[in-house]
């Protein structure tokens, strides 16, 4: 944010309830619901920091058309608006491509952001178990680091098991572990239901769950913080509300719901 570099990691993990494979073992008990996300559809959000409007994202979602391959594609949009952008412009795209089965296979984020202009290729192959990530300048065309990583069979990106939540059920109190890789590290995240809560955003007032992903404090993200999500309480579960807390430096950001398109 202003003063200080904005990473939009942590920012795309906003949309990450992400990540809940059908294999993940759990520790209270978890229903695989019926029927799957539609065929396509888009979320938009706006967002706030510190309660100041900060930024629009929205948020695509598409079926593969091949039947021999069977899977999804995702594409987040993110920028700043407003006072925000006058001090610190964000124009961010990141796509994923996901199996049938949710597991990530490639992701590809263009982030320019102030001066900082870069694009990030990861590539999750689940034969060898490998990660490979390219990280490169875009004005300067160097290559800014390469690295190979291990992963499980099946891993997911920090928003591509949104669509997998959909089918799954977890009641407050409960939670359950899930492989999660940025290319650069991959970790087992717990992913904790918390609470019921009725809340109010401008798509309309909901009744939710809330979910907190531990991503920060080492774990994925060095950052310390706290994620946390809203999904509203009804076989839709719809990402409502979603808000990551750091510390003082950059503060709290929320992204709420404006708009459901479901065509």
């Amino acid at each position: 944010m202003p003063g200080s570099r904005l990473d939009t990691r942590p920012t795309l993990a906003l949309l990450a309830l992400l990540c809940v494979p059908a294999e993940s073992s759990q520790n209270g008990p978890v229903a695989q619901g019926v029927g799957s996300p539609p065929a396509k559809g888009a979320l938009a959000y706006n967002v706030q920091w510190r309660l100041i409007d900060a930024g629009k994202a929205r948020l695509r979602w598409s079926a593969g058309i091949q039947p021999a391959h069977p899977g999804w594609q995702l594409d987040l949009h993110l920028e700043s608006t407003g006072l925000v952008s006058k001090l610190y412009k964000v124009n961010d795209d990141y796509t994923a491509n996901l199996g049938g089965d949710y597991c990530v296979q490639n992701t590809h984020t263009t982030a320019r952001e102030g001066s900082r202009q870069r694009e990030t290729v990861v590539h999750f192959d689940p034969e060898s178990k490998k990660a490979s990530y390219l990280e490169r300048d875009l004005v300067t065309h160097a290559t800014l680091l390469a690295k190979e990583t291990d992963i499980p069979a099946c891993v997911h990106d920090v928003i591509g098991g949104m669509l997998f939540l959909k089918t799954l059920h977890l009641e407050p109190g409960h939670s359950t572990q899930v492989p999660v890789s940025d290319g650069k590290k991959t970790v087992s995240a717990k992913i904790a239901a918390q609470q019921r809560e009725q809340i109010k955003v401008p798509a309309g007032t909901f009744k939710t769950i809330r979910y907190e992903a531990f991503l920060f404090n080492n774990v994925l993200y060095r950052r310390d913080g706290h994620l946390y999500i809203w999904l509203s309480d009804d076989a839709r579960k719809l990402p409502v509300r979603l808000q990551v807390r750091l510390r003082f430096a950059i503060g709290t950001i929320t992204f709420e719901l404006e708009k459901e398109d479901k065509t």
